[in-house]
């Protein structure tokens, strides 16, 4: 073999493993960070025992563990991420791989295993017209669970790559909104100029008495105009949407009123402000926009027709409000019109359990498995419904589980009253000593204390946070 096919044959192998070397590594479409909660409590419990050995005089192994608490714990806590490849989720990072390593067992979960997605929502800061929300999405599955915390542009990625591949039987009323109408600051900006909205500092003193079910201001004569307008009416609804996940709720409220105006008479319009009213009596806590929110729903309801889909959320969204009774009618409504609606089976579960009908909660679970052929759906419903037969069927599985709820409560409120105690004690040892070296002295036994109950019920609460095994698996 000459050198010049020799050199050939080389470059043909250096390919060949550079493509192989390709097809093994992971392309990630998006990744966010794990909520540094768990971290940032190690670091304070860390430091406060550095505090304690620095009072006993042992300031060199204080100084370590300072070091370890805002050094090392900090960095793993930059270094433990999320990623979406496409089809599965993935815990990465140093401290995912020890516990890999160590147990076996790789933290991840597929889309196709996705039992559901749950969202919860904080507001952080309230200024005028405009609220800052925290977004918590849960997602669960195959006993694996995946924790995604808002918090910029990676979790806007995060969820315009996952959110959309998840079925909407997963997904719960929050997700569903984060997924249809979360998007970049920028764009929603260009979007409210566009459609020229008045500006906040004018909708400050606006009035947001608005009342639905007048008449619309386009007529069916008028075939250019109208369908102009109702276009319009579209984009200022899923502007009025996105405002709303935006926290700037002012804004939303003109955008919804603008397209009500045009669609007076549309459910999924009526239903949409509702929610946003909901969101501003929630942030203004003001009860008569609150029954304003609910009416809305009942006016959306009435005027839902045969829309399965959009009953079967006004029902989830009533047992928000604890009206059970208009949210049975419109989960049995969905189902006259759509039997295999598998959310309204789930509605009628919930609304059951709510009535104390074991026997009917098992019957609905089951229904719910029948109505879909979603692998993931079906072993969910399962599991709830071989739960609650147990506790229907065995007395002794009931009296256990029902032990296991009141611990997890009473160890709760331990914890809430634990960390309480344990920053106002820290507060006087600090404080102390400038009065008497007594008070400080005890204000560092209290907090020891109470930070060891914090921590006990911390366990007790992980331990106890699963169900028993049921009897029959």
């Amino acid at each position: 073999m000459n050198e010049t096919k020799q050199i050939q044959v080389l470059k043909s192998l250096a390919e060949v493993a550079r493509a192989r070397k390709q097809a093994g590594k992971r392309n990630y479409l998006a990744t966010v960070r794990v909520s540094p909660g768990a971290y940032l409590a190690l670091s304070s419990v860390m430091t406060f025992l550095a505090a304690l050995l620095l009072r006993s005089g042992r300031e060199g192994w204080a100084l370590i563990i300072v070091l370890v608490a805002w050094g090392l714990v900090p960095a793993l806590a930059v270094s433990d991420r999320i990623a979406f490849d496409g089809e599965v989720l993935v815990r990465r990072g140093l401290v995912p791989f020890l516990r890999h390593f160590v147990f076996g067992k790789r933290e991840q979960l597929s889309v196709a295993d996705v039992e559901r997605v749950d969202t919860n929502a904080v507001r952080t800061l309230r200024r005028g017209g405009r609220v800052r929300y925290r977004y918590r999405s849960q997602l669960v599955g195959k006993g694996t669970g995946f924790v995604l915390a808002s918090g910029g542009a990676r979790y806007r990625e995060m969820v315009r790559h996952l959110f959309p591949l998840i079925l909407d039987n997963k997904l719960d009323l929050r997700t569903r909104d984060l997924r249809d109408y979360l998007c970049d600051p920028k764009l929603l900006r260009q979007e409210v100029k566009s459609l020229q909205l008045a500006s906040p500092d004018v909708l400050e003193n606006a009035t947001s008495d608005f009342k639905l079910g007048g008449r619309s201001e386009t007529t069916e004569t008028d075939a250019g105009v109208s369908g102009i307008a109702v276009e319009r009416a579209v984009h200022l609804r899923r502007l009025g949407n996105r405002l709303r996940i935006a926290g700037r709720l002012k804004e939303a409220g003109e955008a919804f009123r603008r397209a009500l105006i045009v669609l007076p008479h549309d459910a999924w319009l009526i239903f949409d402000f509702a929610r946003l009213l909901r969101s501003q009596a929630s942030a203004e806590a003001d009860a008569n926009l609150l029954a304003r929110a609910r009416a809305a729903l009942r006016l959306s309801s009435m005027r839902a027709d045969e829309d399965a889909r959009l009953l079967a959320l006004l029902g989830e969204s009533l047992l928000e409000y604890n009206d059970v009774t208009r949210a049975e009618r419109n989960f049995q409504r969905a189902l006259e019109l759509e039997p295999a609606t598998y959310r309204a089976r789930l509605g009628l579960a919930d609304v059951a359990l709510r009535s104390g009908k074991l026997a009917h909660v098992i019957n609905q679970y089951r229904d719910a498995a029948a109505a879909t052929t979603e692998k993931s759906l079906v072993a969910f419903a399962n599991r709830e419904a071989d739960y609650y037969f147990s506790l229907n069927d065995d007395d002794d599985y009931l009296s256990s589980e029902l032990r296991r709820i009141n611990w997890l409560q009473t160890l709760s409120h331990m914890r809430r009253l634990a960390a309480r105690i344990t920053n106002a004690s820290i507060l006087i040892a600090l404080l102390g000593p400038y009065l008497n070296s007594t008070i400080g002295s005890m204000g560092w036994a209290l907090a020891s204390s109470s930070l060891m109950a914090w921590l006990l019920g911390l366990f007790g609460t992980h331990l106890l946070g699963r169900r028993k095994r049921s009897p029959i698996n």
